[in-house]
C-alpha cells in the first residue's frame, strides 16, 4: 500500500513539474526499488561494479568487442548474460571473461548464437520488461520490487532474492503478458 502511495503522490505532482515528469517518475521507481532490495547497500554497489567491469573487459577484449551483443547483468554476485554472438566459440569465451572476474559466485550464461537483434526487438523487449516492472508491482500477494527484470529477445528473466511462493507468482504474473515468449528463472532462494 505505501508503494502504490508513493506512486500515487508522484503522479498527482506530475503536472506541475511538466518537463521534468520521466525522470521523476523514473527516480521514484529507482528509489523504491533501491529501498526494498534484499541487498544490502553494498552488494547493490559491488553489482553494479560487476556489470560495469565485465561489460568493459568483453568490449575491449580483442576477439569479442563489436562482434557480441551482450548485456552483463549481477545480482548478488550471480551474473546473466544475455545477448548474442556469432558463434558458440565466441558465446563461450564471453562466460569465461565473466567467470575470471573476481568475487562473482555464479554465471548464467543465456547468450543465443545468432546475428545480432534489431532496433525493433530491443525497443519491444524495453516494453516488456516495463510491462512485467509495473504488473509486479502492482501484485497484491508479494513485493514485486524485490525483483530484477531483463528481457532479452521476449525472453523475461527474473533475478531477485525470493521465497518459492514470491517466485511461482511472480513467474505467473508475467507469463501471461502478451508479447512474452518465455520466463526463464534466475532466483536466488531464501527460506525463512
Amino acid at each position: 500500500m505505501k508503494k502504490f502511495a508513493l506512486l500515487l503522490s508522484v503522479l498527482i505532482m506530475l503536472p506541475a513539474i511538466q518537463g521534468c515528469a520521466v525522470v521523476v517518475v523514473g527516480a521514484a521507481a529507482g528509489a523504491v526499488m533501491t529501498a526494498h532490495d534484499r541487498r544490502s547497500m553494498g552488494a547493490q554497489v559491488e553489482d553494479t561494479e560487476i556489470e560495469v567491469k565485465i561489460g568493459a573487459r568483453i568490449a575491449e577484449h580483442q576477439e569479442l568487442g563489436d562482434r557480441v551483443n551482450i548485456n552483463v547483468i549481477s545480482y548478488n554476485r550471480r551474473v546473466l548474460l544475455v545477448g548474442q554472438a556469432p558463434s558458440s566459440h565466441l558465446k563461450g569465451l564471453v562466460e569465461r571473461v565473466a567467470h575470471s572476474y573476481e568475487g562473482v559466485v555464479e554465471v548464467h550464461n543465456r547468450i543465443k548464437v545468432k546475428k545480432k537483434v534489431s532496433l525493433d526487438v530491443t525497443s519491444n523487449d524495453a516494453w516488456l520488461t516495463s510491462k512485467s516492472k509495473t504488473n509486479l508491482l502492482a501484485a497484491e500477494n508479494f513485493d514485486g520490487s524485490h525483483i530484477k527484470v531483463v528481457t532479452e529477445d521476449s525472453e523475461v528473466f527474473l533475478m531477485g532474492i525470493v521465497t518459492e511462493q514470491e517466485a511461482e507468482e511472480a513467474i505467473n504474473v508475467v507469463r501471461h503478458l502478451r508479447g512474452v515468449e518465455k520466463v526463464i528463472d534466475v532466483f536466488e532462494y531464501r527460506y525463512d
